[in-house]
């Protein structure tokens, strides 16, 4: 039952000609899933992952919907999170303060706060994201000074490979993992001269690159006018990100301009997962999204259920029963007291998706 669950995944390739194809009723719906792609450990509450225990139990299907839920030989057969613009959820854009903007088309109004060079706070599949242009140093100096961030690198979004092979140098190996449903952030060498700006990722010779993971995104940087963009957590350096939309607008008054918003829950936050590019092929460097819930294989089985509560630093927590260890996602740092307590709603949350109490902590 626990392999039940699988990762949040990448939008796949059948639900992105939906999106493009102007007769279909999902033609550029920011929320298109099937059972190939889409959130899913991000939205369950508990097991079994049925639609009544994830956050789209809320959203009745309309008939279209209903139909291919039910039936065997749609590929939305069973996908909880299927919705459609009829029955799904709604996307809409909000000022500084968190009120409606009572925008026509959030999304275009997002491009163009973008194009301006205004920081804004997008809600993802897993936590919120902040997202400026990625070529104005004056908006990521802006970025960096607003969100405490300073030194650290910022991760960059892309429309397409092609888009990330201009930018980064990519062995094949990174490519694919790039492009899988994995959809990871990959650091590789940067090409100059680059039209990145250098306060990115100042002083480093690697930049971290992703594609669109969510229909939100391919919709964001559907128009080819918008440029490559920071796509970097919706958090105050150091804290957790940001999981519901008052906690967002309260946690990030200050940073962003203006909020993306839609209404569907983040039950669970989960980052997004990192990996490096070396003559090796891809080396994990942080693992969240697309990769948990996912066990790793122990070589032997523990004697009892064992939960590991990690370091200090860089964290993450750890459960393991039988032959199975299942760490979490990405918590990092507990320097301040918000880290803290996602670490405890990280522990938590593994011991009631797994049915599992700890005998031992180390």
């Amino acid at each position: 039952i626990r392999d039940r669950v699988p990762p949040d995944s990448v939008v796949c390739a059948d639900c992105r000609s939906d999106m493009a194809a102007g007769g279909d009723r999902r033609y550029c719906y920011p929320f298109t899933t099937c059972t190939n792609c889409g959130p899913r450990f991000s939205l369950v509450r508990s097991l079994p992952y049925d639609r009544e225990r994830t956050s789209m139990a809320c959203f009745p299907f309309c008939p279209d919907c209903e139909r291919e839920y039910g039936d065997p030989t749609d590929r939305r057969f069973h996908a909880e999170p299927v919705a459609c613009p009829a029955c799904g959820p709604r996307l809409w854009m909000a000022d500084a303060a968190g009120l409606d903007t009572e925008s026509r088309d959030p999304v275009a109004a997002a491009r163009d706060e973008l194009a301006a060079g205004r920081i804004v706070a997008i809600k993802g599949i897993g936590g919120f994201q902040l997202a400026c242009r990625a070529d104005s140093d004056e908006a990521v100096s802006r970025l960096r000074k607003r969100k405490k961030r300073f030194g650290k690198p910022f991760a960059v979004m892309v429309r397409d490979l092609e888009a990330a092979r201009d930018l980064v140098e990519l062995d094949p190996a990174s490519e694919s993992l790039m492009m899988s449903a994995r959809g990871p952030i990959v650091l590789a060498p940067r090409r100059l001269p680059s039209e990145i700006a250098d306060e990115v990722a100042p002083g480093l010779e690697d930049l971290g690159v992703m594609v669109p993971t969510t229909p939100l995104h391919i919709e964001l940087v559907r128009e080819g006018r918008i440029p490559p963009l920071v796509m970097t957590s919706g958090n105050l350096s150091e804290e957790p990100l940001c999981r519901g939309n008052r906690e967002a607008v309260d946690r990030l008054r200050g940073i962003a301009d203006c909020f993306l918003l839609h209404d569907r829950d983040i039950v669970r936050r989960v980052d997004d997962s990192v990996v490096r590019s070396t003559g090796d092929g891809p080396v994990m460097l942080r693992r969240a999204r697309g990769w948990v819930p996912e066990p790793l294989p122990l070589p032997e089985a523990t004697p009892e259920p064992l939960l590991a509560v990690g370091g200090h630093l860089q964290n993450t927590a750890c459960l393991a029963e039988g032959d199975q260890a299942f760490v979490s996602q990405h918590v990092g740092d507990l320097d301040s007291e918000p880290a803290r307590l996602f670490h405890r709603e990280v522990i938590s949350g593994l011991e009631d998706f797994l049915q599992v109490e700890p005998v031992t902590i180390v």
